[in-house]
Parts: C-alpha cells; sequence; structure tokens
C-alpha cells in the first residue's frame, strides 16, 4: 500500500508557540490559549493542559474514552473532572495542519470559538510554521467495514458507516428544512480541508438558540451563552443573517466537525466515511466502535 496523497510521512509540531485569545461558544467566556511546540524527542499526541493562574488544574490526553456526552459540542474530561469543550474546531485544524504533537494550554474551560469555522485556526497554526519530528507519521488503517445507526428507516434516521479505503474519504449529506438536501464527498488531505471546509462556520436556528440557551440556565448547564453573528451562521427562516460562505456551508461543516471528531483516534484516517445526518454522538460512536473492533484496523506508516 503506497503512502496517501497530500500528507506527510513525518510527524509534526509547531515551528514556534502561538498565542490566541477568545471566548468561548457555550461559555461564553473568554479565554487564553497557547499552543506549544513539542520537543523533538519528547512524548507525543495532543494533550490539552487546563491551567489557573499559572497552576497547572491537569492534562487531558486526546482520546475516546475521555470524551463525555455535551450538546452541541465535543468534551473532554479527566478522572478528576478538569474539563476542556468544544475541542473540535481547533482538533480538526491540528490535524489537518499535521500538527502531530503539541501542548495546548488553556486558562479557562472551553477552546474559543473564534469566527466559527476552523479558517482562524489554519491561518494562525501556519503562521507559526511546521516542523518535522524524527517519526514516522502514523494513520489508522480500517481493514473492514463498520456500521452504526439511529432510527433506520424512520424520518429521524442517521447513519454512518467507515469502510477501507487507500486514502481519508467522506460522503456526508444533511437536509435542513428551507436549504434542502446538501451534500459533500471528496478526500481529506491538509490542502482540501483548508480551502474547501475550514471556512464553513456553525449555524443554528435563531428561534432554537433562544429557549436552549434559557434551558441551559435552568439546568446549571452553559449552553450557547457566547453565541453571536460573528461566531455563528444564524438561520431565521430559510435564510442567513449576512448570507452564506458557500451554498452548501452547512454540510461543509459537519464534515469539520467529522474530521475533528475523529481525530479522538490520535492520528488520521485511512478509510471512507458515508454519514447522514452526522452529529457529535454519532461521530463518537463511529470512531469508538472502530477503536473498540481491534481486528476493524491497525496503525499505518510509510517509508520516506
Amino acid at each position: 500500500m503506497r503512502a496517501p496523497d497530500g500528507w506527510s510521512l513525518h510527524e509534526g509540531t509547531l515551528a514556534r508557540t502561538l498565542t490566541l485569545s477568545g471566548h468561548g461558544l457555550h461559555t461564553g467566556k473568554r479565554v487564553n490559549l497557547r499552543i506549544l511546540r513539542a520537543e523533538p524527542n519528547g512524548r507525543c499526541g495532543i494533550v490539552f493542559r487546563r491551567m489557573h493562574e499559572g497552576r497547572v488544574l491537569g492534562e487531558i490526553a486526546v482520546s475516546p474514552a475521555l470524551r463525555r456526552a455535551q450538546p452541541l459540542c465535543t468534551m473532554l474530561e479527566d478522572i478528576d473532572g478538569v474539563r476542556v469543550r468544544t475541542v473540535e474546531h481547533l482538533l480538526a485544524a491540528l490535524v489537518a495542519c499535521e500538527i502531530d504533537c503539541t501542548i495546548v494550554e488553556l486558562d479557562a474551560e472551553e477552546v474559543p470559538i473564534l469566527d466559527g469555522s476552523a479558517r482562524p485556526w489554519i491561518d494562525a497554526i501556519r503562521a507559526c510554521g511546521r516542523i518535522a519530528l524524527p517519526r514516522s507519521k502514523r494513520f489508522v488503517r480500517v481493514l473492514r467495514e463498520i456500521k452504526i445507526g439511529d432510527g433506520i428507516g424512520t424520518r429521524d434516521e442517521r447513519s454512518m458507516s467507515i469502510e477501507p479505503s487507500a486514502a481519508y474519504e467522506m460522503t456526508v449529506r444533511n437536509d435542513l428544512k428551507g436549504f434542502g438536501d446538501l451534500g459533500w464527498s471528496g478526500a481529506i488531505t491538509p490542502a482540501s480541508f483548508a480551502g474547501e471546509i475550514a471556512p464553513a462556520r456553525s449555524y443554528g436556528r435563531v428561534k432554537w438558540a433562544i429557549p436552549a440557551i434559557l434551558a441551559g440556565y435552568a439546568r446549571g448547564m452553559p449552553i450557547l451563552r457566547g453565541a453571536r453573528l460573528s461566531c455563528t451562521a444564524a438561520i431565521v427562516g430559510s435564510r442567513v443573517l449576512g448570507g452564506m460562505r458557500v451554498p452548501d456551508e452547512f454540510v461543509r461543516h459537519r464534515v469539520l466537525d467529522l474530521v475533528g471528531d475523529m481525530a479522538l483516534a490520535g492520528a488520521p484516517l485511512l478509510g471512507r466515511i458515508t454519514a447522514f445526518r452526522p452529529s457529535h454522538e454519532m461521530n463518537y460512536r463511529l470512531i469508538a466502535t472502530l477503536l473498540a473492533t481491534r481486528d476493524a484496523w491497525n496503525w499505518a506508516e510509510f517509508k520516506v
């Protein structure tokens, strides 16, 4: 099997530290974040480090085992209850920029939402540069098909599958009243993600957001408290306030979230995902089921 087109064959890290600030989509809180350069011979993988006044509260490795269910985002939590939420856009950007080894420090619970897409993350990471590490890049190679689904054959059907492929490929469909049946299909590479997927923003209907915010306050759960027109594509009826970036922006954002959630595997995939109405919960179920099925995947490395 030859190496996948468009990907480096060495693991990589940032050439210099990235520093960025913003607010969380769900908590609404201000957060300062740093993405650190990894040592050439140090530990690898992506780790979130929660900080408070210069003190480390905890370190959370990116893993499906630490994922916890939350509305409208992906959250990780360690055994001591230290959390980091809304990690999916940053994880997608790190995968696409081939930053395989780094520590992400942040002084609040939630990763900044920025403009609701992954494009600011891509731009910031590229501005810092990437250096190759003296280790072969690993991929999760899918060996046999895995399927999951809910409500099959009903109006609420959701389904996902992943099957063997020599590339990282996706076919995603998502229907939305007023916008029709939207689809995107193609190979995920650093170039295709940055150009076609990264600009797509988080979206939602205003009429649903306000009750969700109020319900979150009633339950003591942060939901959409930081939602603004500057960080979401806000839907009113069958239009988006301020317009859409591309006509199929909503399904492209589903692809973005899917790439970010699949990053819980710890490496890019060599497999073809087919998804109908994907969600964070469905994405998690797919990657968790794949990794738990030991004869369905293996690690793949390629010679330079």
